[in-house]
């Protein structure tokens, strides 16, 4: 390794033929290319994006911010003015509720198809069906702490499709016993935060919304079952309490009046 050698043809050496007879390789041949080149960069895709413009979503409503700008193939003009709640937001100012372009805005976001006539109705209904679910949750904070007068609602959230565990043991509940219970699910569900303004404790309400049975004249009938959740030991309690009066009112009604009489 690393030295030159030099070797001599032995005197014996068989002559041999000048002219080799293996087969030599063949020099490999091109492959055809097209005769365009296609070496230049292309700019990269931009990423699929949704279709549908989300925009910024609110903290305190998981809602994005909707416009009051007419919807695609919208053919009919609907109001924008929104309407103020009684529900109070925090020390200076109420909830307000979405006009009735907002709320076609959102049903059109959720891929809903809703006629645009109907719209001013199915939002005096939302708005009706809030201030209602806003008073029994002031009756539960009068059972709780006794006093109503204060409480904000500080942030909710919409969970349309997922059961609550009691509105699924109440399903449940119906499949066993339908002439007693109701076997349909609630049509929406909604998560309110409570703010306590002399404590600063915040508790949690949950609000299961059902279809009842129509009025004789066809009028829409809606159920709300409005309860704290079951976050903290005093949200149980509290529960445990209405539970036990409702109860014992079921079963004094039960009882029914009686009359005594006495002899002598």
């Amino acid at each position: 390794m690393g030295q030159t050698s030099s070797s001599t043809i032995p005197q014996n050496a068989p002559a041999v033929c000048p002219v080799p007879h293996q087969p030599q390789a063949q020099p490999a041949q091109k492959v055809a290319k097209c005769p365009i080149d296609h070496t230049k960069p292309q700019a990269p895709k931009e990423p699929a994006k949704c279709p549908v413009e989300h925009g910024t979503i609110n903290p305190d409503n998981q809602m994005p911010d909707l416009a009051q700008t007419r919807a695609p193939n919208q053919a009919a003009e609907l109001p924008t003015e929104r309407t103020e709640s009684s529900i109070p937001r925090d020390d200076s100012g109420k909830w307000e509720y979405p006009s009735p372009q907002q709320f076609y805005n959102a049903l059109v976001r959720k891929g809903w198809e809703t006629p645009e006539e109907h719209v001013v109705t199915m939002v005096e209904i939302h708005n009706f069906l809030n201030e209602e679910a806003w008073e029994e949750v002031k009756k539960w904070e009068r059972r709780s702490t006794g006093a109503d007068d204060d409480i904000q609602l500080t942030r909710l959230k919409g969970r349309p499709g997922e059961l609550s565990p009691k509105a699924r043991m109440l399903l449940v509940a119906g499949w066993l016993f339908p002439s007693r219970f109701n076997s349909e699910a609630p049509f929406d569900r909604h998560d309110w935060v409570v703010r306590r303004p002399k404590t600063g404790e915040e508790v949690r309400y949950v609000i299961d919304y059902y279809s009842a049975p129509p009025e004789p004249d066809g009028s829409p009938v809606f159920s709300l079952d409005v309860r704290p959740a079951l976050d903290n030991f005093g949200s149980v309690q509290t529960r445990i309490a209405a539970a036990t009066e409702e109860v014992w009112s079921s079963f004094r009604k039960d009882q029914g009046p009686r009359s005594s009489s006495s002899s002598s």
